[in-house]
């Protein structure tokens, strides 16, 4: 995958850039695909039912509200993911076991690390246009993250 500079330069009207705020923790640092969303607030049963579904080249964007509270994401539901083909996810929240997620071939940014799980009281929605740090997330959008930033477009900016 090119970068998210190179993408910008060849498609900067195509784009929205999210704000910096997010720290890479996963094992691979560039992803991207397209968008599944959650938006749920310190209850992550939302997530561990859809990292156990194929990923198929999927990104799950999570808006958790961004709780500095809990972690939404430990190394269980993060291993599933990488088990089941997903590109990888972002948390506007928080996640733990940060050395273990480290070590998985999954891309994981988050707003930080917190070592509290969540509850699980089944509360949250699923593929609803999820919005935080300036860019709204559609279900369906495809979306680009690295080192650099992370990007947001209608239509894939990558040949498959």
């Amino acid at each position: 995958m090119i970068s998210t500079p190179d993408l910008c330069d060849a498609h900067g009207d195509k784009v929205q850039v999210l704000e910096p705020m997010m720290i890479n923790f996963g094992g691979r640092e560039r992803f991207g695909g397209q968008v599944t969303t959650i938006k749920c607030f310190e209850d992550n049963s939302l997530v561990r039912e859809l990292v156990a579904e194929p990923g198929e080249g999927r990104v799950l964007v999570v808006d958790a509200g961004g709780s500095m509270r809990r972690a939404c994401l430990g190394d269980m539901l993060a291993e599933k993911a990488c088990n089941n083909g997903w590109e990888g996810i972002l948390m506007y929240g928080c996640i733990r076991d940060v050395d273990e997620i480290g070590a998985l071939d999954i891309g994981v940014q988050a707003l930080g690390a917190h070592p509290m799980k969540t509850e699980k009281k089944g509360i949250g929605e699923r593929d609803v246009p999820v919005r935080f740090g300036g860019v709204t997330f559609e279900p369906g959008a495809f979306v680009y993250a690295d080192n650099n930033g992370i990007i947001v477009a209608d239509q894939p900016l990558l040949q498959a």
